[in-house]
């Protein structure tokens, strides 16, 4: 019999989250098996269990963001051995999910963790990095700007000014810290007043609060720069979001949504509003996605990207179902939660 492992389970279609057992499973060509110390927790996850999306088979194991400890090396991965510390993301796949003590990576989409971060840090990283990544730099699901690691990217978007709303989530912080490297100036963030310190660490020069209406921000804004505003990325794309950053669109400039479009396109001003997908693993995102995940270990150890601020939920995986719940009444800010599978009793 195979050896065991705990894993949160969704045992149906938008029903409830129990502790269980499940085999732990053997990394095939190209994999990692990985023991996952922590595991953070994305709005996607209780949107999966409340809206049944997303995932076809169940009972089901959810989760995409974890880091841990390499156990063992499947054939043909020549860049990670047994020992290493490592943070990846995950899958829409019961063997390869994150809210489970033992996990499988894709080695491509896998990065060893520096000495000075912690795994808690590391987990904070992969899906909100990748979801900023295939949103500015995607030529599917994004504004298809040159790659600052590409070698002809870099400064490409010198003094262009962009606009992240809602720059204190996971992927706001993310995308401000990509715009930097990529040489956008100014980066104007929105966000709730008490995280504004917060957003500016990230990289923002310049801060407005998420309260403003459209055209109070507009105006704020047109006294920081009159350059048209061809980017707009909404972290939160709820529709009164996504309203106020098409009103900041210019002409042919680009909405990059992180939920389903709500604004229509229109063919007079040339707009577009992209909803991004950031998964790695689908076709049209594994070119870019191995060319970041390549850069992912050097921007951590040189602290060109820093992770989200964390918070620990007790009881291991039993302790993801109270923190989801969190999520879902709007009740964490600022702050990605973090389970650790390990201490499951």
């Amino acid at each position: 019999m195979s050896p065991q492992q705990k894993a949160l389970i969704l045992l149906e279609k938008q029903g409830k989250f129990e502790v269980g057992s499940r085999s732990i499973p053997s990394p095939g060509p190209g994999q990692l098996l990985v023991k996952v110390q922590s595991a953070a927790l994305n709005p996607v996850d209780y949107k999966i269990q409340e809206l049944g999306i997303f995932v076809e088979q169940y009972p089901a194991v959810l989760g995409m963001d974890i880091a841990g400890i390499v156990q063992e090396v499947g054939p043909g991965v020549g860049n990670f051995s047994k020992g290493d510390n490592v943070l990846a993301h995950c899958e829409f796949s019961n063997d390869m999910a994150a809210f489970q003590q033992y996990t499988l990576t894709d080695a491509s989409f896998t990065a060893k963790i520096p000495s000075h971060q912690s795994f808690d840090s590391a987990a904070t990283v992969p899906l909100g990095l990748d979801t900023a990544v295939t949103g500015l730099y995607g030529e599917h699901f994004g504004a298809g700007i040159t790659p600052p690691w590409s070698k002809i990217g870099g400064d490409n978007q010198s003094k262009e000014p962009i606009v992240i709303i809602g720059g204190s989530s996971s992927v706001g912080a993310y995308a401000i810290q990509l715009a930097r490297l990529s040489g956008f100036y100014p980066i104007i963030a929105t966000a709730s007043p008490s995280n504004e310190k917060l957003v500016k660490s990230y990289g923002a020069t310049h801060f407005f609060d998420r309260n403003l209406s459209g055209n109070q921000l507009k105006a704020a804004i047109s006294k920081v720069t009159d350059s048209p505003i061809r980017i707009v990325y909404d972290a939160i794309s709820l529709p009164e979001t996504q309203h106020i950053g098409w009103e900041l669109l210019a002409e042919n400039g680009t909405l990059i949504l992180t939920l389903p479009a709500t604004v229509k396109e229109d063919e007079g001003k040339g707009r577009k509003a992209i909803p991004t997908y950031g998964a790695p693993h689908v076709p049209q995102n594994q070119e870019l996605c191995r060319g970041s995940w390549a850069m992912v270990e050097h921007w951590l150890s040189e602290g060109t990207i820093q992770p989200n601020k964390f918070e620990i939920l007790p009881n291991g995986l039993e302790g993801i179902i109270g923190g989801l719940e969190r999520m879902k009444n709007g009740e964490v800010s600022g702050t990605k939660l973090v389970a650790h599978p390990q201490d499951t009793q």
